[in-house]
């Protein structure tokens, strides 16, 4: 039985400098830093098995990114013989050393909205014609529905708006107390 030859990476001399540029940078997310060092390490070496030691990962993360750069590499040529500036061609290596987008319901409220809440809770009950002296969670919701800011939303929900908008160690409550 023989064992199968680990396929190099195909790095371009303009593509390797852009990389170790990249992998320099001190003002770059590290996770785009460690992606850039480790395309490089596979330029140098093939062996996943070397590269994750040497790396500090597993084999699985560094199949994942060569098989990513696999995947771009017809695209960074392409790239590459259409004269793309240094510029473009950068964003376009950072656009596949990005992370994928992750799954998940979006957002039901935007933060235009959450910001309308926010703004509501500081307004004076009195001024919606509420006859408080503070807002609770349930008033604050059914005023948010009045105004039409969601169509629906839960106490539970404006809390938490509430909750998150308040430094950590706050004496004063914004909503009443029960």
């Amino acid at each position: 039985m023989s064992q199968s030859q680990a396929v190099a990476l195909r790095v371009s001399p303009q593509q390797q400098a852009l990389l170790e540029q990249l992998a320099r940078r001190q003002t770059a997310d590290q996770r785009l830093v460690r992606r850039a060092a480790l395309i490089l390490a596979l330029a140098a070496n093939p062996c996943v098995g070397a590269v994750a030691r040497r790396q500090g990962l597993t084999r699985l993360t560094v199949r994942h990114w060569r098989t990513r750069w696999l995947e771009a590499t017809s695209a960074l040529e392409q790239a590459e013989r259409e004269r793309a500036t240094p510029q473009q061609l950068t964003r376009l290596l950072e656009q596949v050393l990005a992370d994928a987008p992750r799954p998940g319901a979006p957002a039901t409220f935007s933060p235009e909205q959450v910001v309308q809440v926010v703004a509501l809770a500081c307004e004076p009950p009195a001024q919606s014609g509420r006859p408080l002296s503070h807002w609770t969670s349930r008033e604050l919701a059914d005023e948010v529905q009045k105004r039409q800011i969601a169509k629906a939303i839960s106490p539970r929900t404006v809390g938490r708006f509430l909750k998150r908008g308040r430094p950590p160690a706050s004496p004063e409550p914004l909503l009443a107390q029960r």
